[in-house]
């Protein structure tokens, strides 16, 4: 380790500077308690980027897809389909309902849910009995899926698609934002996200009524009434008016965000492509584009003389934090028993991947500090 230097963080928090701004607005106004100025704000500003008509802004990205599920009636026993590749987050609220997750693998191209196998997955379960209720799409490290087939699979079947974009806000396929192709979408403010809210979600769709019924769900579901009623079950998951002010923030930077998180991704790439054994996943052609929230690599022990693992530790004895890929969701053990359409893609992944620092708030002169680890592993 060295003494003198501070250490790198995967993807750290990176204040813009305006935050205060709008916190100190709440304060000034007493707007502590949820929902205020701050909230319908952040709501609007997200829905215009994401090219949609509506947002809540929520708690959690996991508050946003539980509430999505509801919406679209997903009851104990049902089957809802999700990308394998994924972390837990998006597979948990399946079950919070007591429905039935169906895992489908990794196309090779972009890391996410592979579209002939998410067909296969469909016309299987409807053989046996049970037509999914809706899909969950993940659109994993901000590289955007491939939509057109998915959503033409899902069209033809008729079966409403979810867009788990926690780890895409500034992506886009088709020069269209990531969350606007499906019934609803769901973003994540957790604190290593491309923007944060320190915790937080939103919950976007074209559809006013979707949200709105959102909205309500996620304040207790109280009736209108002169008194406390209730109809249905509610959840406390609306965001802070205070937490709200952050976002306001970091939206005001959110070009920026993505545009030094691509940056970063072209350093590495540039610096280590010609390395034997080390791949990275990039946009496969001119319909994506990735806000690449993290850098991704995998390495090929038979070429590059090295491992994932190697590489890993060497990073984390220089301070430098980074990360294995994500355990596919069929390999869990909370999950593993579970119906899954797997091809090995995300197996293959998890076994060789590896996550670099990609923060925002990286100098160059960090950047460097990776890059030269990295570069001494592999000329060994």
């Amino acid at each position: 380790m060295l003494e003198n230097k501070k250490r790198i963080f995967l993807s750290s928090p990176h204040m813009s500077g305006n935050e205060m701004k709008y916190v100190n607005e709440a304060f000034d106004k007493n707007w502590i308690a949820p929902l205020g100025p701050n909230v319908d704000a952040f709501e609007k500003s997200l829905a215009d980027y994401c090219g949609v008509n509506h947002a809540a802004a929520l708690s959690s990205g996991s508050a946003a897809l539980h509430l999505a599920l509801i919406l679209l009636g997903v009851e104990r026993g049902d089957e809802v389909i999700a990308s394998t590749f994924t972390f837990s987050a998006t597979v948990n609220p399946i079950v919070y309902l007591a429905a039935v997750p169906i895992l489908v693998d990794s196309e090779p191209e972009t890391w996410n849910m592979e579209p002939e196998r998410l067909e296969t997955a469909i016309k299987d379960r409807i053989t046996k009995g049970k037509k999914p209720k809706a899909i969950i799409v993940v659109h994993l490290y901000g590289m955007p899926a491939n939509m057109d087939k998915i959503m033409g699979a899902a069209n033809k079947y008729g079966i409403p698609i979810i867009e788990d974009a926690a780890e895409a806000l500034g992506s886009r396929y088709n020069n269209k934002p990531l969350g606007s192709f499906g019934r609803m979408a769901v973003l994540s403010f957790n604190g290593n996200k491309i923007i944060t809210t320190s915790g937080g979600g939103a919950l976007i769709s074209d559809d006013k009524e979707l949200i709105d019924k959102a909205r309500f769900l996620s304040t207790q579901a109280r009736d209108k009434a002169p008194h406390y009623q209730h109809s249905r079950i509610g959840y406390n998951y609306r965001m802070s008016n205070v937490l709200a002010g952050i976002g306001r923030g970091q939206m005001d930077v959110i070009e920026q965000r993505v545009s030094r998180r691509r940056d970063n991704f072209r350093f590495y790439y540039e610096n280590l492509k010609e390395y034997k054994g080390i791949k990275f996943l990039v946009e496969p052609g001119t319909s994506y584009f990735s806000n690449f929230w993290l850098t991704t690599i995998t390495v090929d022990p038979s070429e590059a003389g090295t491992t994932r693992e190697k590489i890993q530790a060497e990073l984390e004895k220089e301070d430098i934090e980074s990360r294995p890929l994500w355990k596919p969701m069929h390999l869990q053990p909370v999950f593993s028993h579970y119906p899954s359409y797997i091809s090995g893609v995300s197996d293959d992944l998890f076994l060789k991947g590896l996550c670099l620092p990609s923060g925002t708030n990286m100098t160059d002169e960090e950047r460097e500090r990776v890059l030269n680890v990295i570069r001494r592993i592999l000329a060994k």
